[in-house]
Parts: structure tokens; C-alpha cells; sequence
């Protein structure tokens, strides 16, 4: 008997829910006994273990749990088993560090060996580099300084993305960097589904997708050799850098800028390149990103740019030149803060090991010292009246309210209008077929879109 998928889902999404529970639940016991013994030791009190590493861990074979995969794939050691759930633990078992309470009597204060940090709402103890250190290391200064490779930028934990590293102030001790699980790896390993950053003012992007695919890309031959070429970077990027052994004298990473009318193929190009290479392709809101504060700025970009970093993501920064606009005489003060915001972003841009994507529709706006930075420099044309045609006959391709009267071919050279605007004039015409109850899409419901489309650029007929 076949099963229903709508009920099979929801039981299957049980199970990995069970079995990640299952394991952490596991796993939390095991750090609650290590941070015991790691007290006793440290403190002297009476214990029946010489050293943490003697307490046996948790076993993960056969474990199916995503928590489980992640320390396999990796083959963690103890040090970095102990530093993941330390980051998990706030998130399913706060509780658990709630030893860290405790006062030192003869200065009655907290332990400054302990590290942590308050959050704003979050009334447990959130744990620092220096709380790892306190548990991993104690008194082993040795261990301690070795403790550091873990926070090391080519380390699986910062290199990957699993671990969000946040330095309170950059005058402080290394060690009070706070320490918390990224939110992609906090919802793999509790609900087992990978997590996509939702808009906020942190992370001003909007996910960008599409139900197209690269047939429906209508541009001249030249445009789409640009494309493909961008393609085969994006899909052979380890076999250029490594297999050909180029990695010292190419950098990682791709810088595109695409420029052209609007509706013009930019953006839907942008989400093929990411849909094609299984990348997401996040269009960036400069109305957020762009502030009058002195700094601010590049803060925001930091930020987006900082999230980014190990992803497998495509960034599309959309008319791009109201933030990559040209330098200017520094005058003023004004002049000169923007103008180091434009080189702060230069540089950014360069070391970004991802794909970055400018879009705009005017060209000679970008700075030129952006251009030369650019892999490709992508041309968008108008459609000629050929590629027009293709347009309206693809997006009239799987309806079948088509009027008799209906002359594409006659449309496609007598009116002027980029993919984005043919959209738009279909979209009006399917509503007044709809509003006229003629349930037919005619030519004039065409035409008079075509005339308000025009209007909008200010074109007659």
C-alpha cells in the first residue's frame, strides 16, 4: 500500500527531532560531568578522575542524529566536542552552566576565570573563550595557549561557519569573545533543517529565487558566453584554484558587474547562476546597507559580509551605484568619509572568497577603480525585435486564453520593451481579461498595457 507523503513528512521530521533530542540529551550529561570533575580539580576537592580527557564520551556510532554527522564529518577531537556543545548548551540546556554562578568569597565577585557574558534578555550564563579555556584547560597553560588554534580563521569551526566568534571590543582580552553556535548550525542540529537568514536590519538581504530556468533566458549570444564563462567559474572554482595548482596566483572568488535598461535579464541571470550551482543568491538592500553615520556604513557591510564568508552564497548588490558611486575631490569632511567607504569596500569586495554581483542600469556611474577589479564586465542590452518575440511567445508558452486576435509577431516589432516590462504589460492584460469576465486575453488588453509601460519611462506610441 502506498503511504501519503502528507502523512509520511510529518512523521519522518518526528524522528529526526527524537533522535537529535536523543543525542544532545546525551551529550549535555556527558559536559555536565566533565564541568564537575573540571571543578573538583580545579578547586582541589576530592575526585575520582585524574583529568576530563579519562571521562569516556558519549559513543556516536551507528548515531543517525545530524549532531552525530557533524562531529564525525569532522572527526572532532575532545577539545572540540566540549567547545561545540558548549555553544549548544545555552540554546537546549542553560541550566547546565548554571555552576558558573558561583562567587569567589575573598573578593565576593564572580570568578573571573569563569568568562561569560549577560545577554539583554537571556537570564543564564552565555559562555566565552575564556569559560572553554576554565573547562578544557584549567590550570594547563599549555593547553590553554593551544586552545587558540581552535578560534583560528582556518579552522572547520570559523572556516565553515559553525561558530559565531563576536570580539566584545578589540582593546579586551582575545578570550572574552563571546562564543555562539551559528544559526544555520542551531537549526540543523535541533530540527535537522538547514536554516536561511531571514531579512533583518543585521542582515538586510532577501533570499532571491525563481521558478525559471535557463531556457527562458532570452539575450543575444555574446551576453550569454559572459554568463556561461561566470558559470564554469562558479561550478570548476576548486579544480582551476587546486587541481591546476593556480591557487597562488588566482585568488578565490568572482566579481561580476552587470549593467543595462531595467528588465533587461540582470537579476533573473543572477538567480540562475545560483539555482544552476545549488548556490543562494542574496540581493542586498542598499536603502539599509547606506547610512549618513560616520562608519555605519561599513559596519552593515561587515556584517552581510561576515555571514557570508563561508557560505556557499552569491551576493547581488542591486543598483549597485548608489553605494559604488565614483569618488569625488575630498572638499569636504563629507567627501572624505565617503570616499573611504568606497575604498573600505574595494578592498572588502577584493578579499571576498564568494561570488559578488553589481548591478546598474548607467555604467560610467561605478568608480573606475571598481571596474578594474571586475572578472566580468556584462553588457544587457534591449531586446532586438527577434529576442522580443522569443519573449512574449516563452512567457505565453502554458496559456491557453490566448484571443485569436492575438499578433506577437506584430507586437515584438512595432514596441520596444525589456523581459521585465513584457512581464508587466501580460500581467495588466490577464487582469482586465479577468475584470471584463472575457476571460480571454485580446491584442488591445495588450496594446494598452504596451502604453502604460511606455508612459512609465516617459515614451509615447
Amino acid at each position: 500500500m502506498t503511504r501519503n507523503p502528507e502523512v509520511i513528512e510529518p512523521i519522518l521530521k518526528d524522528l529526526v527531532l527524537e533522535q537529535n533530542a536523543k543525542t544532545l540529551e546525551s551529550e549535555v550529561l556527558w559536559f555536565r560531568e566533565v564541568l564537575e570533575v573540571r571543578f573538583a580539580l580545579y578547586f582541589e576537592n576530592e575526585c575520582n578522575y585524574r583529568a576530563i580527557a579519562e571521562i569516556p564520551m558519549p559513543s556516536l556510532v551507528e548515531d543517525s542524529s545530524e549532531y552525530a554527522r557533524l562531529v564525525t564529518q569532522y572527526n572532532m577531537n575532545i577539545e572540540e566536542r566540549l567547545l561545540l556543545i558548549i555553544t549548544i548548551i545555552p540554546y537546549v540546556k542553560p541550566q547546565a552552566l548554571n555552576l558558573f554562578f558561583i562567587q569567589d568569597k575573598s573578593i565576593n565577585r564572580e570568578f573571573v576565570e569563569f568568562g561569560g557574558w549577560r545577554g539583554k534578555v537571556h537570564q543564564g550564563f552565555l559562555p566565552t573563550a575564556e569559560t572553554a579555556a576554565f573547562i578544557i584547560a584549567g590550570k594547563n597553560m599549555s593547553m590553554r595557549l593551544r586552545l587558540l588554534t581552535l578560534f583560528d580563521k582556518e579552522h572547520f569551526f570559523i572556516k565553515d561557519g559553525i561558530l559565531d566568534i563576536q570580539l566584545s571590543s578589540h582593546d579586551e582580552s582575545f578570550y572574552s569573545t563571546r562564543l555562539s553556535l551559528s544559526n544555520e548550525y542551531f537549526h540543523r542540529l535541533t530540527t535537522g533543517v538547514s536554516h536561511k537568514p531571514d531579512y533583518t536590519i543585521n542582515f538586510p538581504a532577501q533570499l532571491l529565487t525563481t521558478t525559471l530556468n535557463w531556457t527562458d533566458l532570452v539575450l543575444p549570444s555574446k551576453v550569454l558566453d559572459e554568463v556561461v564563462h561566470i558559470n564554469t567559474w562558479i561550478e570548476n572554482q576548486i579544480e582551476i584554484l587546486h587541481n591546476m595548482g593556480l591557487n597562488k596566483s588566482i585568488k578565490p572568488g568572482y566579481r561580476a558587474l552587470f549593467y543595462g535598461p531595467p528588465g533587461t535579464g540582470k537579476t533573473l541571470t543572477a538567480s540562475l547562476l545560483g539555482q544552476s550551482s545549488d548556490m543562494d543568491v542574496y540581493r542586498i538592500d542598499l536603502s539599509n546597507v547606506v547610512s549618513k553615520y560616520i562608519g555605519e556604513t561599513e559596519k552593515n557591510l561587515e556584517s552581510i559580509f561576515r555571514q557570508a564568508e563561508h557560505k556557499q552564497w552569491i551576493l547581488f548588490f542591486d543598483e549597485a551605484d548608489a553605494l559604488f558611486s565614483k569618488r569625488t575631490a575630498a572638499s569636504t569632511s563629507n567627501d572624505r568619509f565617503a570616499n573611504q567607504e568606497i575604498s573600505y569596500l574595494l578592498q572588502r569586495i577584493e578579499l571576498f572568497p564568494g561570488v559578488v554581483i553589481l548591478a546598474t542600469n548607467l555604467k560610467d556611474n561605478i568608480d573606475d577603480a571598481f571596474a578594474r577589479r571586475f572578472q566580468s564586465i556584462v553588457y544587457f542590452p534591449m531586446p532586438d525585435e527577434y529576442e522580443r518575440l522569443e519573449l512574449w511567445q516563452s512567457a505565453f508558452k502554458n496559456c491557453n486564453y490566448l484571443d485569436d486576435d492575438i499578433d506577437l509577431r506584430e507586437i515584438s516589432r512595432k514596441y520596444e520593451l525589456a523581459g521585465g516590462s513584457i512581464v508587466n504589460v501580460i500581467r495588466f492584460a490577464a487582469i482586465s481579461s479577468v475584470k471584463s469576465d472575457k476571460r480571454k486575453i485580446c491584442q488591445a488588453d495588450l496594446i494598452t498595457g504596451v502604453i502604460k509601460e511606455l508612459r512609465k519611462s516617459g515614451r509615447t506610441i
